[in-house]
Order: C-alpha cells, then sequence, then structure tokens
C-alpha cells in the first residue's frame, strides 16, 4: 500500500519538475512539459523499477480488452497457480495507473475549456472559417477511408479513428480525451499518439521553413482581413500575449491567483460529478463516453462567464493535469509490444491520416480560392492546437492571421469530442 501511495505522489508531482525543464533549458521547452512527460513514463516502464505481469497476466487483460483485473478474480488466480505475486503487485498498479489517468482527462477539460473566449475569436475568424470546414470535411474523408484500407490489421481500428479525428481537429487534448472515452488500449493510445507526435514534428519543421513559400505557390495570396467594422488590431501585443499565456506557468502560487484556481478546480470537480449524473440518464452509452461529452459541453458554457473565464492560469492548470495523464499512461507502456507487426499498421494508418488529410485540405483549398495563409494557419489550429498558432503565423510573416488560427483552434478544442465519438461509434458499426 505505501508503494501505491508513493507511485500516486510521483505522478501527480514530478511533472513539476518537467515543467522547471522547460523554464530552465530552451530544448525542454521546445520539447514541451508532455513530451518530456511520455519520454519518463515509458523510461519508467521498460527499466525494471514496476512490476512487470507475466505472459498469463497479459493474456487475462490485453487479451480481455481490460487495464486489470478485478481484486477477488485476482486473488483467485493467484491461489490457483494461473498468476504469480509479481503478477498481483502489478495488476495492484494497473489498477491505480488506470483510476489516476481517467480521474485526469475529465478534470483538466474544464479548466482547458474556461479560459476560452469563444465570442473573441468567432468576431476575427475571417475566411478562416471557410478553411476550417474545408478542413474538417478533409480530416472525415480521409480517416473515414483509412479506416477502411487498414481496419482488418489494426486493433481498435474504429477507436484508433476517433482519436484521429479529435486530434486533427482539436490536437493532443482531444486525443487524450477520447481516449478515456472509447476506452483505448495503453498501447494502442501511445503508439498511435507517439506516431503522431513524430509525423507531427516533422510536419510542423516544414511550415515554419519552407511551407509558406511552398503553399504560396499552389494557392492564392493572402488579402488582409486586419481591420474590420473600423476596429483596429495590435498584433504585436496580440502575439505576445498568446505566446505567454498558453505557455506561462508563473505566479500560479500567488494568493490572488491561487485562492481563485482553487475555486476552479473546485467547479471543475463539480462539473465532473455533474458529467457522471448526466451519464446515468443514457444507461444504453457508454458511461466514459457520455461524461466525457457532458463534461465539454458544461466546459463550453461555463466559460461564456466572465467570471470564470477571467480565472487566471486554469487553462495552465488543465495542461498540467494533460502532462500528468501522459506520464502516467506512458508508464504502462511495454515496449517489447510496440515490435509487433500490428503495431506498424497504426504508423500507415496515422501517416495517411496525416498527409492525406493535408493534401486534400489544399486540393479543397485551391478550388474554394482559399489563401495559402489561411490555409496554413487554419491547418496548424485545428491540428496542433492554439499554442502554435503564434509560431507559424511569425514564419508566415503575417500577424493577421492569429486571430483566425486562435478561432479554429479552439473551435476544434470543443467540436472535436463530439466528432470522434460519433466516427468511432459510426465506424464500429460497418
Amino acid at each position: 500500500m505505501v508503494n501505491l501511495i508513493i507511485l500516486i505522489v510521483f505522478y501527480i508531482t514530478f511533472p513539476v519538475f518537467l515543467i522547471w525543464l522547460t523554464r530552465k533549458f530552451s530544448i525542454c521547452k521546445k520539447l514541451g512539459a508532455i513530451v518530456l512527460a511520455y519520454a519518463t513514463g515509458i523510461i519508467i516502464a521498460n527499466i525494471g523499477i514496476l512490476p512487470r505481469g507475466s505472459d498469463a497476466f497479459r493474456n487475462e487483460t490485453m487479451g480481455k480488452d481490460r487495464p486489470y483485473i478485478p481484486k477477488t478474480e485476482v486473488a483467485q488466480l493467484v491461489a490457483a497457480g494461473t498468476l504469480t505475486n509479481r503478477d498481483f503487485r502489478a495488476n495492484n498498479v494497473a489498477a491505480v495507473q488506470d483510476n489516476v489517468q481517467t480521474a485526469l482527462i475529465p478534470l483538466a477539460l474544464p479548466l482547458i475549456l474556461f479560459s476560452l473566449s469563444v465570442r473573441r475569436w468567432l468576431k476575427f475568424s475571417g475566411k478562416g472559417f471557410l478553411s476550417m470546414i474545408l478542413a474538417l470535411i478533409s480530416v472525415s474523408v480521409i480517416v473515414a477511408t483509412g479506416y477502411l484500407i487498414f481496419r482488418k490489421n489494426v486493433p481498435e481500428g474504429n477507436k484508433i479513428a476517433g482519436m484521429l479525428i479529435g486530434c486533427y481537429t482539436g490536437g493532443s487534448i482531444n486525443m487524450a480525451a477520447l481516449a478515456v472515452a472509447l476506452k483505448v488500449q495503453p498501447y494502442t493510445f501511445i503508439m498511435t499518439n507517439t506516431y503522431d507526435m513524430i509525423i507531427g514534428g516533422l510536419t510542423i519543421l516544414f511550415f515554419i521553413t519552407a511551407g509558406p513559400a511552398v503553399f504560396r505557390f499552389f494557392l492564392p495570396p493572402f488579402k488582409s482581413h486586419a481591420v474590420r467594422n473600423n476596429e483596429k488590431i495590435d498584433f504585436d501585443s496580440m502575439e505576445k500575449e498568446m505566446s505567454e499565456e498558453f505557455d506561462d506557468y508563473s505566479g500560479m502560487f500567488k494568493k490572488g491567483t491561487l485562492l481563485p484556481l482553487l475555486g476552479a478546480l473546485g467547479l471543475s470537480i463539480i462539473i465532473f460529478a455533474a458529467g457522471f449524473g448526466v451519464s446515468l440518464l443514457f444507461p444504453k452509452v457508454s458511461l466514459t463516453i457520455s461524461v466525457i461529452l457532458a463534461i465539454t459541453t458544461f466546459g463550453v458554457a461555463a466559460s461564456f462567464i466572465p467570471k470564470i473565464r477571467q480565472i487566471k492560469k486554469t487553462f495552465q492548470l488543465g495542461m498540467y493535469f494533460v502532462a500528468v495523464f501522459s506520464l502516467v499512461i506512458a508508464s504502462r507502456c511495454d515496449l517489447s509490444v510496440f515490435f509487433q507487426v500490428k503495431y506498424i499498421y497504426i504508423l500507415l494508418f496515422v501517416t495517411y491520416a496525416y498527409f492525406g488529410s493535408l493534401i486534400l485540405h489544399m486540393f479543397l483549398s485551391w478550388i474554394f480560392r482559399v489563401d495559402a495563409d489561411d490555409y496554413l494557419i487554419t491547418t496548424t489550429g485545428f491540428v496542433y492546437s492554439p499554442p502554435f498558432v503564434p509560431m507559424v503565423a511569425a514564419a508566415l510573416k503575417n500577424k493577421d492571421v492569429i486571430l483566425t488560427g486562435l478561432a479554429t483552434g479552439i473551435i476544434g478544442w470543443i467540436i472535436g469530442n463530439y466528432i470522434g465519438v460519433l466516427f468511432s461509434t459510426v465506424l464500429g458499426k460497418i
């Protein structure tokens, strides 16, 4: 029991150190706390610190599509000699890991959504909305066809499709939420997310180097829409504000910030409970799916209340929980499982979904005369989420598109969970 308590404390506190590293070292800042959390978790899972179950234990868990074995059943299996005492300890750790990670995302989602000013982003979206719709169509078509191509070789193919839809409309936050909602196996989630991060890292590097020139060759030039209704926008201060807003954890423990932030956390817990209550009204719907969708809805609704939206650092606290989630789920990942042939098809599925949706989106943008800058910034907002928007806008040397990217990215955060669940459910019945 003491070891399990120590493990929980480690999971909750270690990301603080990772965030400190991102503030101290530039290379860590570029990687980000979530990537560092994944890397740390994978190391922990594979150097023998945590007890590793036997093949029999894996058959009882992965083979039966469950994260751990109920206490009474595992005791019976150990008594019968089917499992060992080490398997018993491994099962206890797996139970802790599963319960912690299941609680984290429902707490993180409202906190992240509280800080969104939806009306503000909608006001300055411009032609980017057309690009956003084209991006949504592109992702939907490509992921659906990718599922039909790879479903025979990809485990939990419809769930992966749902995660990819969520990820390519709202970024990694939605992918994590959908992994919880759809009860995706840890190995499947880690492999899908790892492949996405590798491909995504290479693609964002292209976006901020040769990308602007390439896309401007194929798509129409940008026409400024910086001033609407005689309202002038200070994009210099806005870019600085946004880059700090999404990545600045400083001052969270100041009295004037901490007390309201604790109140926001309390509200997030209430929303979590309310989401669970709403799920009871829909007994035929998966519990985790209904809870996640209810929480998303309540979180967005709360963001329209000025006093809640103006609480400082709610976004950062939510992202901290996402980092903890990343650490927990990565620590469940046995690298020996990665090299099974079935996971190669996940790489092919992710690659097809990633580049297929980008190419189809560009083709549709060419047809509908969407300019290169709006195409690139809405793609960034959708696929990578708002924190990456100022960086790509700087590469474009066009600050007029910052709010367009933020608007589409925030809308992606809101709709990604709904669309991901819908696609996973529909594709699972095909």
